[in-house]
């Protein structure tokens, strides 16, 4: 063997031509096989490429064949926009010769239950024609690994009302369904990633209600609509720019509105108003959206309003009334904290407390990603005196007492642990992996993290000196109110419209999606038992110190 080899070495050595060439024609063979077996991969359904975008319109043969396009989400188009939900016919959420058809579940098995009882609500069968589809938002299709509750997340996740599966492995969203029900036996295919469930079948979408993605449903291309009110009684001075805007729709007054840069575009009619919400014009009082009723004259799915009752919509214009932010001009001697449990929304309410007084918070800690973030309150010490509160998780005595002050936020347990569990394995708007949810972390830390939520409240009504509970769901509820309370306690003038403008900017840079759920209860019966317990604790404390006891959707019955 070794002669032979030798033999091998001596021929290439006088022959290093013939070497260089063997192994060119290697590599070149490799090469074909690798390119034929993808291109035989993809020629089947097997071999697709998974979550490649099909572009809104027909999903040709010759897309289905290739499927190049590749892994990124993305609509090329300008979304077509549709109009409120009040445009419907005899109930319906498409246009009024859509029928409602069955509302049987058009799936089977415990999963699909749970997902339309948490997360959507399923519509039915529909047709879906290629030339002409039933949803024309952005598709996206995995012919490997295509789930129902994918195919939702992704679809509320971009802001659709509704999403649609078909050929057991496309995702189809949109704002409107535009076809006729069928019936239920004619989505017969199941889904490629679980086959507990159906995905549509042959140009059969089944379709699902977003239930959960109500607010950013109400987005119509980039503008959020923001509801039916009743025209101001000074609409020269509450919305100071207008136009009389020939063949109206939502798309022309937005754009006029943004290209003026207001951030409130309201449509009455054949009008046009643009400005910011004030205390002339607050958005506070809605009106029942039937009022709004008036068929737009260049778009028959969108209202735009009456002479009495305006549509409005909120632009991409930032409001820049509330965005300035600076230290407090003079020390002060006196620190107010921030105090809440990991994961009950502490961050949101200093980008809140932020925009509506002017002035940095600080913390207790240092966090290089919230300071890259604007929170350049974050560098100072706790106790430099410059900021206008102190964000802290701590619990201890010693450290509570070190307060003057304090906002105490608290949040639904069942909530702020799954948070800040997110947080921990996924970053500030990141989620965790399902391995580390069906692994042993998760169990390890509702057993240490679950009994902290209870004595860390307990804790800051016993030892804090001057506490101002904020339930963190009030907050959200209530978000003008209650932070004009906060902003009070604090010891600061309100500005009402810098308020308006914190409304319309609430979301800040570390607001996780919440549409993004898991698939599954991830408390077992033990751990809701102790929960449960906790929070009975809580709230019996916080109604004998006679403040605000926990909300009623979370409190044990």
């Amino acid at each position: 063997m070794a002669r032979a080899l030798l033999k091998i070495q001596r021929y290439f050595r006088r022959k290093p031509v013939r070497f260089f060439s063997f192994i060119l024609l290697y590599l070149t063979a490799g090469s074909l096989v690798f390119l034929h077996s993808g291109f035989s991969g993809d020629s089947g359904q097997a071999g697709r490429d998974p979550l490649t975008l099909a572009e809104n319109g027909p999903l040709s043969s010759e897309s289905r064949g290739l499927g190049l396009i590749g892994r990124v989400f993305k609509d090329t188009r300008r979304a077509a926009r549709f109009g409120p939900p009040w445009m419907k016919g005899n109930g319906q959420d498409g246009p009024a010769w859509v029928s409602a058809g069955s509302r049987s579940r058009g799936a089977k098995g415990k999963n699909t239950k749970e997902t339309e009882d948490e997360r959507a609500k399923y519509i039915g069968c529909y047709v879906d024609d290629t030339q002409k589809r039933a949803l024309r938002g952005v598709s996206f299709f995995d012919y490997k690994k295509m789930t129902v509750f994918r195919c939702q997340d992704n679809c509320a996740e971009r802001g659709y009302m509704y999403a649609g599966l078909e050929f057991g492995a496309e995702c189809y969203c949109g704002h409107k369904i535009q076809a006729a029900n069928v019936s239920e036996s004619e989505c017969n295919m199941e889904c490629k990633g679980e086959k507990s469930n159906l995905c549509g079948g042959a140009n059969r979408l089944s379709i699902y209600r977003l239930e959960l993605s109500q607010e950013s449903a109400r987005r119509y291309g980039s503008a959020i609509f923001k509801g039916c009110f009743r025209r101001p009684d000074n609409v020269t001075l509450a919305l100071p720019v207008g136009a009389v805007i020939q063949n109206m729709s939502v798309d022309k007054c937005v754009d006029m509105c943004t290209e003026k840069e207001f951030s409130l575009a309201a449509l009455a009619g054949d009008k046009c108003h643009c400005g910011f919400p004030t205390i002339l014009f607050t958005l506070h009082e809605p009106e029942e959206e039937e009022l709004c009723i008036h068929r737009c004259a260049g778009e028959d799915f969108e209202s735009c309003g009456n002479d009495e009752y305006f549509v409005v919509y909120q632009t991409q214009v930032q409001d820049n009334r509330c965005m300035d932010r600076r230290f407090l001009p003079t020390r002060s001697k006196q620190l107010t904290a921030l105090a809440s449990f990991p994961g009950a929304g502490n961050t949101w309410a200093r980008h809140l407390i932020e925009l509506a007084t002017g002035y940095y918070t600080g913390s207790y800690y240092f966090d290089g990603s919230l300071y890259n973030k604007g929170f350049k309150g974050e560098r100072d010490h706790w106790r430099s005196g410059r900021t206008i509160c102190i964000k802290t998780h701590e619990s201890g005595r010693k450290e509570i007492e070190s307060f003057d002050s304090s906002i105490l936020i608290i949040r639904n347990p069942y909530k702020a642990l799954m948070a800040e569990f997110n947080r921990k394995y996924g970053g500030h708007i990141g989620f965790a992996s399902q391995a580390h949810w069906k692994g042993k972390e998760w169990p390890e830390f509702v057993k240490n993290y679950a009994p902290w939520w209870a004595s860390h409240t307990l804790d800051w009504l016993k030892y804090g000196k001057n506490v101002h509970v904020v339930h963190f769901e009030d907050l959200k509820q209530d978000l003008f109110l209650k932070l004009k309370s906060m902003v009070l306690f604090l010891g600061l003038e309100v500005s009402e419209d810098r308020l308006l403008c914190v409304v319309g900017q609430k979301d800040g840079n570390f607001k996780r999606s919440g549409l993004r759920k898991l698939e599954y209860d991830p408390y077992t019966p033990e751990m809701r038992a102790t929960i449960d317990g906790l929070i009975r604790t809580v709230d019996a404390t916080l109604k004998q110190r006679k403040v605000t006891r926990v909300p009623e959707d979370y409190r044990p019955r």
